[in-house]
C-alpha cells in the first residue's frame, strides 16, 4: 500500500510539474517579438509552442516540423549556392545577356554569401533541434528576453537568408536581362518581373491575412 501511494504522489508531483502555465516573461509585448513569434511558429504569440513543450508527443510533432523547414531551408540554400557559383566564376556566353555588368555581379556575389549563410544557420540549428529534448528547451525558454529573442532568430534567420539570397538572384537577372540590346530578352525580362511582382504580393498579402486571424483569435482566448 505505500508503495503505491508512493508511486501515485510520484506521478502526481511529475504531472503539475510538466503543466505548467506560460510564465510572464514569455507574452510578448513588442511587435517584433510578436512578428518573430509569428514567423517562427506561426502564431503571435508563445502560448501554443510553450504548450507543446508539456508532453513529449507534441514536442516531437513540433521538432519534425521545424526539422522538415530547416532541411528545405538548406536545399534550397544549396542549389542558390551552387547557380550563383557558376555565374559568378564564369562569363556569359553570349553578348546580348551579359551578367558581369557590375550591378549584377555585385547582386551574385550578395547572393551567394547570404546562401552560405543559409547553410550555415540552418544547418547549425537542426542540429541543435535534433540533440535538443522538451525539458531543455523549457528551460531556456523560461528566463524571457533575449534568450525568447535568440531562440526565435535561430529558426527564422535561415530562412531570412534563404530569402534574402533568392531575390539578390532574381534581381541580378533582372537588371541583366533589362540591360540586354535584346527585345527578346528584354520581354522576358519583363514577364518574369511582372510574375515576380504579382507572387510576392499574394505572399505579403496572405501571411498579413494569417497574422492578424492569429491575433484575432489570441485575443479572443485572451
Amino acid at each position: 500500500m505505500s508503495s503505491s501511494c508512493s508511486i501515485q504522489i510520484a506521478a502526481d508531483g511529475r504531472t503539475s510539474a510538466e503543466e505548467l502555465p506560460l510564465p510572464e516573461a514569455l507574452c510578448p509585448t513588442s511587435l517584433v517579438m510578436r512578428v518573430l513569434c509569428f514567423l517562427a511558429l506561426g502564431r503571435p504569440n508563445l502560448d501554443d509552442h510553450w504548450k507543446s513543450l508539456q508532453s513529449e508527443q507534441a514536442f516531437e510533432t513540433v521538432r519534425t516540423r521545424l526539422c522538415s523547414i530547416l532541411a528545405s531551408t538548406i536545399t534550397t540554400a544549396s542549389v542558390l549556392l551552387a547557380i550563383s557559383g557558376v555565374f559568378v566564376s564564369t562569363a556569359s556566353p553570349v553578348l546580348y545577356f551579359d551578367y558581369t555588368s557590375p550591378v549584377s555581379y555585385c547582386l551574385l556575389f550578395i547572393s551567394l554569401m547570404f546562401a552560405v549563410l543559409a547553410m550555415l544557420t540552418s544547418g547549425s540549428s537542426m542540429i541543435r533541434w535534433l540533440h535538443t529534448d522538451r525539458h531543455w528547451t523549457r528551460e531556456q525558454l523560461r528566463p524571457g528576453g533575449y534568450f525568447v529573442l535568440s531562440y526565435l532568430l535561430s529558426i527564422v534567420t535561415p530562412i531570412f537568408f534563404v530569402l534574402s539570397s533568392l531575390n539578390c538572384f532574381i534581381f541580378a537577372m533582372l537588371i541583366a536581362g533589362f540591360s540586354s540590346h535584346s527585345m527578346i530578352c528584354r520581354a522576358v525580362a519583363a514577364l518574369w518581373m511582372i510574375t515576380y511582382v504579382v507572387n510576392v504580393g499574394a505572399i505579403l498579402m496572405e501571411t498579413m491575412w494569417k497574422y492578424a486571424t492569429s491575433l484575432n483569435h489570441a485575443g479572443h482566448r485572451q
